[in-house]
């Protein structure tokens, strides 16, 4: 078994905005040569998500539409009283997706669906610079 680590380096928009990671989860996985095992990939940081989800902007727009109702910006949030830095909606949004995804690979291709791909979610208030942590852990040939 071969543990190859990469790390993604992104600059995020921040405020709920997906980044498209697939092509570069593909082609790390392509560079680990490991043809049949997983990758793991998550993100340090408490105000920032992964997760699958078809990149088009109707499903984003849902998306970003149910996260709202489910914790909205406009509500007071015990963290920002504590800290004073207005994202505590974000660190509760973070939480409901999770840091964390695990994709098989199979014959050296994670093994996504036609119209699934992999995003980084920024829920922060402000811009950021994101490092998403990426383990093909498998079989080479």
């Amino acid at each position: 078994m071969v543990i190859k680590t990469h790390y993604l380096q992104l600059n995020s928009p921040g405020n709920g905005k997906a980044l498209d990671l697939t092509d570069r989860i593909n082609d790390t996985v392509l560079e680990s040569g490991i043809v049949d095992g997983m990758v793991i990939l998550f993100v340090p940081g408490s105000t920032a998500a992964i997760t699958t989800i078809e990149y088009e902007p109707g499903v984003l727009s849902d998306l970003e539409n149910a996260i709202e109702r489910l914790a909205p910006l406009n509500i007071p949030y015990a963290h920002d009283q504590a800290w004073g830095d207005g994202n505590g909606h974000a660190h509760v949004r973070a939480a409901m997706i999770g840091p964390d995804l695990i994709v098989p690979v199979v014959n050296g291709r994670p093994t996504l669906g036609t119209w699934q791909q992999v995003v980084l979610i920024d829920f922060d208030n402000r811009p950021r610079k994101r490092k998403v942590i990426c383990q093909v852990i498998g079989n080479v040939q």
